[in-house]
């Protein structure tokens, strides 16, 4: 069955343009109503968060007008972040859950994301399933039947009481002061509160969200933000976020700033000296540099690659039952904790091995020495397919002879916008430069 609407996470696009619309939405939260509801069961409940985008109004009531219709009873939670909606969705036994978000695009994008009951992501066939009965006509609820919708005033603060928990007991923050940055997003108020309560001095920025600031030249896509608020605050650590709070950098108190990769070898190292590293293994992307794999295997640890999408780590650490996973982005996914990619959590267990360890962030963010990448997209229209011409296959297959056994080429299609990713990674800087630019040219020329 081909999917015309569901990218990589969920549907996203341009805010009031297909599929971003209204109308959309609405047939949407029709069809995962009627998707399930297929039982014929009465009671079934969903819920809804968002982030602070201007667009989330629309898309919130116009989602509820559809799942209502189908006999869903709908509540609100209002603007959390993305995993907020996964651990909600499970503790207050909903059927589904719904994320409002296009998490670190800028505000005129935005996204719908499916939750299923047990707080992860649909699968790709579930939510192909939704997307089919979009052409048909979908059976509505009679009208005794027809849901109910509610506000939930503390659904925040019960994210806020359950981050806390995942920080060590006994563990405290005080004396320490951490720049938090929110991105104008879903945790502007979230992630302060958390650290406060622990106990840090926080110093807030990216706090005051206006509908279209989201990600403005803040949060985890502009990480230099958090790290001038260190340096000139003096800070101990930066904490900075994307617009939904499931991407995290990390900045030490030099203003060096730390990748999911850097991140994620720091906590495979320190879980499996703890003997909490299930597997021995850590997931990541094809996209995480070559110097985690060496860095992991140095230490008798593997590392498994998927697909680009957090969606994909998430489901080969169920799979295998690994539960340390992630994205050079700076998803952290740590299925102890949470259902999908938590910046706010991820920060926190920096902060325990900061405590834990006596040692500063600077002598914990630079784990290994990253082999040289090289990242450059290229945009093409809609419908073209640059990647089939044989020009291009050809500068691809003669870029990877050129790095054969000295680094590696990874080419792709973005999941969410009309983008080809081209990444090569070499120890030879000018070669590295020579073959993506080659590769570059050729998809250009072809698009």
């Amino acid at each position: 069955m081909s999917r015309k609407i569901f990218g990589t996470d969920g549907v996203r696009g341009k805010a009031n343009a297909y599929p971003m619309t209204a109308e959309m939405a609405l047939k949407l939260g029709a069809a995962a109503g009627r998707y399930f509801r297929r039982g014929g069961q009465e009671h079934h409940r969903v819920v809804i968060g968002k982030d602070t985008r201007l667009s989330g109004y629309m898309l919130e009531n116009a989602l509820t007008a559809g799942l209502t219709s189908t006999g869903m009873n709908v509540l609100l939670l209002g603007p959390v972040p993305t995993p907020a909606v996964g651990f909600l969705t499970r503790s207050m036994r909903a059927d589904l859950g719904i994320m409002i978000s296009a998490s670190h695009n800028p505000a005129h994008d935005n996204g719908i994301k499916f939750f299923g009951p047990d707080g992860f992501k649909l699968s790709d066939e579930a939510e192909a399933e939704i997307e089919a009965m979009l052409s048909d006509e979908i059976q509505l609820a009679a009208p005794e039947s027809i849901g109910r919708a509610r506000r939930i005033d503390d659904g925040r603060g019960r994210y806020v009481e359950y981050a806390k928990t995942t920080f060590p007991a006994g563990l405290r923050l005080d004396g320490l002061k951490v720049v938090i940055d929110c991105a104008n997003g879903a945790a502007y108020r979230a992630a302060p509160d958390v650290l406060w309560e622990l106990g840090a001095e926080v110093i807030p920025i990216g706090v005051e969200p206006d509908g279209t600031n989201i990600n403005d030249g803040v949060g985890s896509t502009h990480p230099r933000v958090c790290a001038r608020a260190v340096l000139k605050h003096k800070a101990d650590l930066g904490i900075t976020l994307d617009g939904d709070a499931d991407r995290v950098m990390i900045v030490d108190e030099t203003g060096a700033i730390a990748n999911g990769d850097q991140i994620m070898a720091l906590m495979a190292s320190r879980w499996a000296e703890q003997g909490k590293l299930r597997g021995g293994a850590l997931v990541a992307t094809v996209m995480s540099n070559l110097g985690l794999e060496k860095f992991l295997q140095g230490r008798g640890l593997s590392l498994e690659r998927t697909a680009v999408g957090d969606r994909y780590v998430v489901e080969r650490m169920r799979q295998k039952g690994f539960n340390l996973g992630g994205e050079q982005s700076g998803h952290i996914v740590m299925t102890d904790y949470a259902t999908t990619g938590d910046g706010l959590i991820a920060g926190l267990q920096f902060l325990a091995a900061m405590r834990e360890s006596g040692r500063l962030a600077s002598d914990l963010v630079h784990q290994f020495q990253p082999v040289p990448q090289l990242l450059k997209n290229v945009r093409y229209a809609q419908g073209a397919d640059p990647l089939a011409k044989a020009s291009v296959k050809q500068e691809i297959a003669d870029a990877e002879k050129r790095l054969a056994g000295s680094g590696r080429v990874l080419i792709r299609k973005s999941g969410t916008e009309p983008l080809i990713r081209v990444m090569a990674e070499a120890e030879d800087e000018q070669v590295l430069l020579e073959v993506v630019d080659g590769i570059v040219a050729a998809v250009e020329k072809a698009a």
